[in-house]
């Protein structure tokens, strides 16, 4: 290494020559502070020096530095150009899991999602210091969080407080990133580790690349901070931080799992069978029993449409969400945790456990930093992959409202303490949840019987109950299968092992982008104007509306989801009619008006059917007449006899007259007595 030393600035100054020099000229003009420079073309030029910069990244970096110095510049820059290393070799890879003691001050790079980043602060690297003796000036480095000074004047040998003078301030922020979730196994808790980024790393333009939620690279030396004890001394202990050199944004695949040439045979093999829905649809969550076209939809879920986007900036949304409702002891929570564990980027999140600022994004108290810190929630997180919200019945009314853009827009705007930003959050969202009363009961509203905003009901495109209806046949199917797995675990097989659906869906994801065929299309707007057509034409009557445009956006996404699972690249009428019998079932469930038989979306989104609706217009018509008769306050004896004439039943009268105190068009003055507001 001796010989190494010697002339390694002028070794360095050969390479940057060689294979650098223009790309240095070039950063020059343009203002920038930093080169980067591939590790692979040092290990080309001089494999001792790359051996040394992966053990001595600190000194070697500094040389690498000092050879830029030795350039004549076309315009003398005001800092220090900064070397940026990127690309380092495989075995530098290390999780941040397996990060030890012997990777100190050692140049590695490690992946991972950006949970939280701080406020950007400015920090001491150089602080100047005047001897009042001998006024000799005096540097001292600041290396670690503590300010120092000088302890004594190397001139005069001075000891006690010097003149600060001067310092040098660079920029400085502070982001923690935790593990992928494809990179985990099993429960495996996701391990952090802090990030510190300064100087031109902290370039406004790069601002969107360290947002929380993104998936970033960094290549930076592994150092240790001492941890202060209450009693103001050091502890033994120390944090690991990383001082990061290098820092970029991976693409976001859906997965970056190894799909092998063989794996790549089986799948293409697969999709060609004439069963493969059967045989996804078995081995979705192949310990609950039943539940087909719950699993078809999920299996679509986890293929998803494609996303769309224009060039003025408007979106289509890809993602489909799923909702299941029903009776409690059915398996949703089961179902729900089998899709966490399969889909290769999941979160799975439960009721009482799960705020708003969990679910999307929150503003914290950034202890170390000294401001505020923006902190990444699940749907964010799972940013390209599915979250699991279960029990979302027991989740609080402020903290599901939260929800209403990441489901829709797919993103989620934040503006707290000094901090406004805009999250990614294109995530789909598989929701479970129990009526308020205990059981589903078909003949009222979604919307009336659980504790979920109709508003946010209507942005899922599937809803799905599932009713415990005693029946001998199905039921002796249920108890013969639950008990042969507590005999054996193991006795139910999927048809498709989870790894290779996992690289399945990872491989369709990646490289198919299905587009509607004419038939397709033409399949999806007949049943589209069929059932609008279907409503009633008098125009007295307020019409049902059976269908929205959301459904039909609904519809081309299960559609789309339906060909990937083929790998295939066109959507045919086949595709479409599989998405149709899907909805049209969910709808028979949750949006058929049980007085008309028709279906009713406004069941769904606003959890009043037309019915409804016209007999509300009825009772109101019925007591604008009462008031001019009999004056503001009336009785509600008198309107239950005037909606009976009018061909209102006496219940659904009474039941008409709560309806307008509750939403508060009516007051009760006394009882018996109604006034309008």
């Amino acid at each position: 290494m001796e010989n190494i030393e010697a002339n390694l600035t002028d070794r360095l100054r050969v390479f940057i020559e060689q294979y650098y020099y223009n790309n240095l000229m070039d950063a020059v003009k343009k203002g920038k502070k930093s080169l980067e420079i591939n590790f692979g073309d040092i290990a080309k030029f001089d494999l001792d020096i790359a051996d040394e910069l992966i053990s001595r990244p600190q000194e070697i970096i500094e040389y690498f530095e000092a050879a830029v110095k030795e350039f004549e510049l076309p315009k003398e820059p005001e800092d220090v150009i900064r070397v940026r290393i990127s690309n380092l070799p495989k075995s530098q890879n290390i999780r941040i899991r397996s990060i030890r003691s012997e990777h100190l001050g050692k140049l590695i790079c490690v992946d991972g999602i950006i949970r939280q980043a701080s406020d950007v602060r400015p920090k001491i690297t150089r602080a100047y210091f005047n001897c009042p003796s001998c006024n000799q000036t005096i540097i001292v480095e600041q290396t670690t969080p503590k300010f120092q000074e000088p302890r004594k004047c190397p001139n005069c040998g001075k000891t006690g407080r010097f003149i600060l003078k001067d310092k040098k301030l660079v920029d400085m922020q502070r982001l923690l990133i935790e593990e992928s979730p494809e990179s985990l196994t099993g429960g495996e808790q996701a391990k952090r580790i802090a990030i510190f980024v300064s100087e031109d790393l902290l370039d406004p333009k790069l601002e969107k690349k360290r947002y929380p939620g993104n998936r970033i690279i960094i290549n930076g030396i592994i150092r240790e901070i001492p941890v202060s004890l209450p009693t103001g001394g050091q502890s033994t202990k120390f944090d690991l931080i990383i001082d990061a050199n290098f820092l970029d944004t991976v693409e976001e695949e859906y997965e970056d799992l190894e799909i092998s040439p063989e794996d790549e045979d089986e799948i293409k093999a697969l999709a060609k069978s004439s069963t493969i829905f059967k045989k996804m649809v078995n081995s979705i969550a192949p310990t609950i029993m039943g539940y087909e076209e719950i699993k078809l939809a999920i299996m679509l879920q986890l293929f998803g449409g494609s996303k769309k986007e224009r060039d003025d900036g408007t979106r289509m949304r890809g993602d489909i969400h799923l909702f299941l409702v029903g009776d409690p002891g059915a398996g949703k929570s089961e179902i729900l945790s089998y899709v966490a564990r399969l889909a290769p980027k999941a979160r799975y999140v439960s009721g009482k456990g799960t705020s708003g600022a969990g679910l999307t994004a929150s503003v914290v108290k950034d202890e170390f930093m000294r401001g505020w810190a923006l902190e990444a929630g699940a749907l964010v997180l799972a940013n390209k992959g599915i979250c699991c919200i279960d029990e979302m019945d027991k989740m609080s009314k402020e903290d599901r409202s939260s929800m209403h853009e990441a489901l829709e827009q797919q993103k989620i705007s934040i503006s707290k303490a000094n901090i406004q930003a805009t999250l990614k959050a294109e995530t789909s969202v598989l929701a479970a949840a129990n009526p308020k009363f205990g059981r589903f009961d078909p003949y009222s509203p979604i919307g009336q019987q659980i504790e979920i905003p109709s508003t946010l009901i209507s942005r899922f495109d599937l809803i799905f109950t599932i009713r415990d209806i005693p029946n001998v046949e199905t039921d002796t199917k249920i108890a013969r299968h639950i008990l042969e797995l507590q005999r054996d675990i193991n006795s139910v097989e999927p048809d498709i092992k989870r790894e290779l659906l996992r690289k399945y869906i990872a491989y369709a994801k990646k490289h198919y982008k299905p587009i509607l065929t004419k038939e397709a299309q033409e399949e999806i707007v007949k049943f589209y104007i069929d059932l609008r057509s279907s409503v009633a034409t008098d125009e007295s009557e307020i019409k049902s509306i059976p269908i929205s445009a959301r459904q039909l956006q609904g519809l081309v996404r299960l559609s789309e989801a339906s060909a990937r699972v083929r790998l295939s690249k066109k959507v045919t009428k086949k595709d479409a009619q599989r998405a149709i019998d899907l909805l049209k079932n969910c709808m028979k469930a949750v949006g058929t008006d049980p007085e008309t038989g028709k279906f009713d979306i406004d069941r769904i989104s606003s959890g009043i059917s037309a019915s409804q609706r016209s007999r509300i217009h009825i009772v109101k018509n019925v007591i604008d007449k009462l008031e001019a008769k009999i004056g503001k306050v009336i009785p509600i004896t008198d309107i239950i006899k005037e909606a009976i004439s009018e061909g209102i039943p006496e219940s659904k009268a009474t039941e008409s007259v709560q309806n307008l105190i509750k939403k508060g068009d009516l007051y009760s003055p006394r009882h018996g007595l109604v006034q309008k507001i």
